[in-house]
Formats: C-alpha cells, structure tokens, sequence
C-alpha cells in the first residue's frame, strides 16, 4: 500500500523548494511523484510547425523522489509520518503517526 497517493496534501522537506505545499497530481513510478507548483522548471522548446506548436520558455513540473515529501497534516498543520493500520474487517487504513487518526484521501 503505497503511503503517498494522488489528491494528497504534501509538503517539501529538502531542496530548494523546502517548505512549499503542494497536492500530489500523479505517480511517475514506485519512488517519484509529479507535484503541483513543486520542482517546476524552464524548458526552451522549439517550434515545430508540423504538430502546430509555438515556441518559446515553459515551465514544466519535474518529479521529486517521494523521500523528499512528507503527508501535510491539516490538524496539526506540520509535515507527518503515515502508517498502516489494519481494521477488525480487514481494510487497511492509512494513518497519522503523531496522533493515530485516519488520512482523509
């Protein structure tokens, strides 16, 4: 059960973005996450004519390793650690390690 998922609420631990919040948009593989207003860069693209694009400076959302981010905890408005917890039925439910109650996803 991956403990980071899309729509999640993450803060930045590390780099040069530290401290900036931002919501989890998509996976890229087991380790990387593409998050919102995070590691954005320029990129210089060149025009090409034949798929009707302009060129010119973008800026384009790189991904961050997920050992970078931490679950932003709206309670306690810090950075959290996620655990697992399994339910009498069986589920597993993720939740904060600071105070034991369920991550609203």
């Amino acid at each position: 059960m991956k403990k980071i998922r899309k729509g999640d609420q993450v803060i930045v631990l590390t780099g040069r973005d530290k401290g900036k919040r931002g919501t989890v948009s998509s996976r890229v593989d087991e380790d990387h996450l593409i998050v919102d207003g995070v590691n954005v860069l320029k990129k210089h693209v060149k025009p090409n004519p034949m798929k009707g694009t302009t060129g010119g400076v973008i800026d384009k959302t790189m991904p961050i390793h997920q050992s970078n981010v931490a679950i932003y905890n709206a309670a306690t408005g810090k950075a959290d650690r996620v655990g697992i917890k399994l339910l009498d039925d069986g589920k597993k439910v993720r939740v904060y390690k600071s105070s034991g109650e369920a991550v609203k996803a």
